[in-house]
């Protein structure tokens, strides 16, 4: 199984690491094993989200530019598309992601629509905050405007958008098991703009972060 476990209609995003038997995707590191291109995604990310949490502004209100640098300085050094909107169109589990040519027009009502709206989040209580990750999140995931890394870079959003209402770094630990599978139909709910699910989910990610704070 590829490690990415996308369908991709044929691009030079599509090439694979030569010597990874397709399961890595092409890369400036060289790296073709799964593990050791996971560990240095999670690295990167790691010390992405670290820089971050110090530059970010409390009364920031954060951009589909924003995302795309965030991506650029995460996965740069491995990618030669990272930062950039995917030339190529993906699916996964069935499901079709926005077509690629759309991408630029989507991510700008994104950022109208969702990110202009529900951020900064200064001064929102637990239930604002909830519904304004499930929005913000439910809807970059569906566009899915990157080759990879959609999921995390959500999670690096939400993350920053609730070090502005004030809590610490988002815990996640609980979208496992059977809360997996309800994090993915809250997903496909929020096709239909429902995202009474997702902040379901975030509202047990905000309860997870305070406990175990």
């Amino acid at each position: 199984m590829r490690r990415d476990r996308y369908a991709t209609d044929g691009s030079n995003e599509s090439i694979y690491q030569p010597g990874s038997r397709g399961r890595v995707l092409a890369n400036r590191a060289g790296i073709v094993r799964v593990r050791d291109m996971q560990q240095a995604e999670s690295s990167a990310l790691e010390a992405l989200t670290l820089a971050l949490l110090d530059e970010v502004e409390m009364a920031q209100c954060f951009t589909a530019a924003d995302l795309c640098n965030w991506h650029r300085r995460w996965l740069g050094e491995l990618y030669d598309w990272a930062g950039q909107y995917r030339q190529v169109n993906i699916g996964k589990g069935g499901f079709q992601f926005a077509a690629a040519h759309l991408l630029p027009r989507l991510m700008a009502g994104y950022e109208r629509e969702s990110l202009a709206l529900f951020t900064p989040c200064m001064d929102m209580d637990d239930e604002r905050l909830a519904q304004a990750l499930a929005v913000t999140h439910a809807e970059l995931v569906l566009v899915h405007p990157f080759r990879d890394g959609n999921g995390r870079l959500a999670r690096l959003l939400n993350t920053l958008m609730a070090l502005q209402a004030g809590l610490p770094t988002l815990d996640y630990g609980g979208i496992r098991g059977r809360n997996k599978r309800y994090y993915i139909g809250a997903i496909h709910a929020s096709l239909n703009r429902n995202y009474a699910p997702m902040e379901r989910v975030f509202r047990s990610v905000i309860a997870r972060t305070r406990r175990y704070a």
